[in-house]
């Protein structure tokens, strides 16, 4: 077995004694191998604080010796020896005052732990982390110009703004759910000829580039088919898509298009439209009575070879508004995600506000649908058409 004596000076740390103005008066073997030096060197001649380096002898000054003196004892302070020839050792320290019979201090008695795999470990975790954090970083600039790029790419795909047309108010708004994602909705107003307007909103499946890319299709096949009737219009966008997409990846819409007329004498506006598997219109009038505009739908765009795709008309009088939607909205989570929006708090939120301005009312149903947050989980795009009242009758909102 190990003497005492042994066990001191082969010890796993360092041990050392020094009087109590830090005279070194015994250390073991372990801490002399560690600073490089031989005893005779340091006992009686060297202080702890002449081991450590220049910042650890402040730190000796101003926080170790004054807590030893007022506690008695420190333990685990980081500090580094010097090594003869040059060289650091992180290490940690633990000192104890050992006082006589009659409560005096007179000797510290010190314990020095090698840091070196910590510190070594330490300094790994810190790479880590600053890596962790570079990639973080990196990955957040990335999203954003992907973002930025998919905003770009997502206006290309909506009109930049919608044209004035005589005797008719609008309004449109598209809510993006993810900045990440690519949405499928789409609209427009247009002219068809000097005195007819074309207009549409629609609805494709899925999300994404691909998504994006049947948008641009119906987009431009419902303006070059706006010469024709509404339902010829969605039948020729029905054989465009059903042709294109039918032989693998099959792709699909929701959309209504329609044509409209003003008449700037009485104040009222005549549409003609048709819907190809998409929410009803909802009608505002300006008496405050609201419908949904149902119809014998087609079928979703695109799922068959042919569809019929039938008419409707109405007449909007001045005050009155239709309101065109995705459903996005109808179908937005409310109630902890139980229940849905749906079409009877949308009619309720647009009769209140009935005899208004196609604006007033999207600007409210922009504003429900930022209050939905990530509740939203799809897309959504609005276009309203009005017949403005006369000006001295119109509402101030």
């Amino acid at each position: 077995m190990d003497s005492d004596e042994e066990a001191y000076e082969a010890a796993p740390c360092g041990q050392l004694t020094t009087s109590m103005d830090g005279t070194i008066v015994k250390v073991n073997n372990t801490l002399l191998d560690w600073l490089g030096l031989p005893r005779d060197a340091v006992v009686g001649r060297l202080r702890f604080v002449d081991l450590l380096t220049v910042g650890g002898k402040l730190y000796h000054k101003t926080h170790f010796a004054p807590l030893l003196r007022m506690q008695g004892e420190v333990g685990g302070v980081a500090l580094e020896l010097k090594r003869d020839g040059g060289g650091r050792i992180p290490v940690l320290v633990s000192s104890v005052v050992k006082y006589d019979d009659a409560g005096g201090p007179v000797l510290v008695r010190t314990t020095v732990f090698d840091a070196r795999i910590r510190r070594a470990y330490e300094e790994e975790l810190l790479r880590e982390r600053k890596a962790a954090e570079a990639a973080r970083r990196q990955a957040e600039g990335d999203r954003a110009r992907l973002q930025d790029a998919l905003a770009v790419l997502q206006q290309s795909l909506l009109p930049a703004t919608i044209p004035d047309v005589p005797g008719l108010a609008t309004a449109a708004y598209y809510h993006t759910a993810s900045p990440d994602q690519l949405g499928g909705d789409f609209y427009d107003v247009f002219a068809i000829e000097s005195e007819c307007w074309g207009f549409f909103l629609g609805d494709v499946c899925g999300k994404g580039p691909t998504a994006a890319a049947v948008t641009s299709v119906a987009r431009y096949t419902l303006r070059a088919a706006a010469m024709h009737d509404p339902t010829a219009a969605l039948g020729t966008l029905n054989a465009v898509l059903h042709e294109r997409y039918a032989g693998g990846d099959l792709r699909y819409c929701t959309a209504v298009f329609g044509t409209l007329r003003s008449d700037l004498e009485t104040g009222e506006v005549t549409l003609r439209f048709a819907s190809g598997g998409h929410p009803p219109p909802l009608l505002i009038r300006a008496d405050g009575s609201c419908e949904f505009l149902f119809s014998e739908d087609g079928t979703l765009i695109g799922i068959l070879p042919s569809s019929q795709f039938p008419l409707t008309d109405v007449t909007l009088g001045p005050g009155d508004m239709l309101l065109l939607y995705t459903d996005g909205l109808t179908e937005a989570r409310v109630n902890g995600k139980r229940d849905l929006y749906g079409p009877e708090a949308l009619r309720t939120l647009a009769t209140q506000y009935a005899g208004t301005s196609p604006a007033a009312l999207v600007e409210a149903l922009s504003a429900v649908l930022a209050g939905f947050g990530p509740r939203l989980a799809d897309d959504t795009a609005l276009l309203a058409l009005g017949a403005p009242l006369p000006v001295r009758q119109r509402s101030v909102l």
